[in-house]
């Protein structure tokens, strides 16, 4: 019998990975792969492509800058959605001054992490919000 701090993939919450750097998903998937499902896009585009078929993650870590539909269209189209607006996302950028960027965001978002991030914070906030 499994210990009691054993999960199965069916109890492990599933998060969304949006970004167009393999260096960052790989990195993402290496700090979360134990604890959480995961599912992975390079773009947002893609990523509405998967949600629209009828997947909910419970959360999503998504860039800001990538090609096609960059991370500021994809929030607006999740928050406007009736269906996504409640999700948790956590936007990461390379921006140099964060504090402009997020006065330039029209929609809620859960966090803007800098990237290179830290990545016990990223976990930390994670388990935060899906709690």
């Amino acid at each position: 019998m499994p210990s009691p701090n054993f999960k199965t993939s069916l109890d492990k919450k599933l998060i969304l990975l949006v970004d167009d750097e393999i260096t960052v998903l790989k990195l993402l998937e290496f700090i979360l792969k134990k604890d959480y499902n995961l599912v992975i896009h390079n773009n947002g585009l893609e990523a509405i492509s998967w949600m629209d078929e009828g997947n909910m993650p419970d959360l999503i870590i998504s860039d800001l800058e990538m090609p096609y539909v960059d991370g500021l269209d994809f929030v607006r189209s999740l928050k406007t959605s009736g269906y996504y607006r409640d999700i948790p996302i956590i936007l990461l950028s390379a921006a140099y001054s964060l504090d402009d960027l997020v006065q330039k965001l029209p929609y809620n978002f859960d966090l803007l992490m800098p990237k290179p991030f830290n990545p016990a914070k990223l976990k930390e906030t994670i388990q935060n919000l899906l709690s």
